[in-house]
């Protein structure tokens, strides 16, 4: 399995992403509006005024398990999954109707997260466009239509920690896992150690060329579309050399419908997120 690059600006480049989405569960776009510039800004600024800050800081924003809003320290951080280890990560996650962050922060975390949802609602016209009408007729409404004014897209701020060699047996940054949401949209990381696994059952690692976005398919597209678009497993694996000094920090969009979507005969969007985050130990 390949992971094509597609040019954003090109002619077929819906039909192409879309084709890529159905293939292999994920899509590269070059040359997309998102500026690298906001980009440079969040990972520093990020890094400045949160992550590189002591615990006592950061456990002032620690998150509230009804909202899922705020901080989670690698002691709370997710077991993928399947598995029984946890992940080697700390993330904060944002959601707009929340307003806890730190004030120098504020400004440019609301500024990416508009900028990407923008993005985001034309990527899902364009899976709209090019869904075949027999994959089509499962979508209760249009794509596009499930995550307006939805309070439940979610922006993940992704820290993984330089190694220290006193990890757990076994424990990697993000274990291997799909998403829950219909689609992630995903700026390429500062570092490398995405890998997305092929049909052919062997890991690739997913282009970190910076200035690319990588856009993957959730579990709850996957349930919409009847299986056609496959929610493909994905990790992120241990830096290794000079490497495992740095810091590694990633900036997923999750877009999820609003509660009361119809995804399928199961699930309606709020029942199938409660199931995942207990089955992930974020919901009790």
């Amino acid at each position: 399995m390949e992971l094509e690059t597609i040019d954003f600006n090109s002619p077929d480049a819906p039909k192409k992403f879309v084709e890529s989405l159905h293939q292999t569960g994920f899509g590269v776009l070059s040359n997309h509006p998102l500026a690298t510039s906001i980009l440079d800004r969040f990972y520093a600024q990020w890094l400045e005024a949160f992550f590189n800050q002591d615990e006592e800081f950061k456990a002032q924003y620690a998150y509230l398990q009804d909202t899922q809003h705020g901080f989670f320290s690698s002691k709370t951080s997710e077991t993928a999954k399947g598995h029984t280890i946890p992940d080697l990560k700390e993330f904060f996650q944002f959601y707009p109707k929340h307003k806890t962050l730190p004030p120098e922060l504020e400004a440019i975390t609301k500024e990416y997260f508009e900028c990407t949802n923008t993005l985001a609602v034309q990527l899902l016209q364009w899976v709209e466009e090019f869904t075949p009408q027999d994959i089509a007729q499962h979508y209760s409404q249009p794509l596009s239509s499930m995550i307006e004014n939805s309070e439940n897209t979610m922006l993940r701020v992704l820290h993984y920690p330089p190694m220290t060699g006193e990890e757990q047996p076994g424990a990697i940054r993000a274990a291997a896992h799909e998403d829950i949401c219909l689609l992630t949209i995903l700026p390429a990381s500062n570092e490398p150690g995405l890998q997305v696994l092929g049909n052919d059952g062997k890991w690739i690692d997913v282009p970190c060329n910076f200035g690319h976005l990588i856009i993957n398919i959730g579990d709850m597209l996957q349930e919409a579309s009847n299986g056609y678009f496959p929610s493909t497993t994905h990790r992120v694996i241990n830096p290794t050399g000079k490497r495992s000094n740095t810091s590694r920090v990633s900036l997923p969009l999750f877009l999820h419908p609003k509660n009361d979507v119809v995804l399928s005969s199961r699930y309606t969007s709020q029942s199938f997120l409660t199931e995942r985050l207990t089955e992930l130990g974020l919901l009790s």
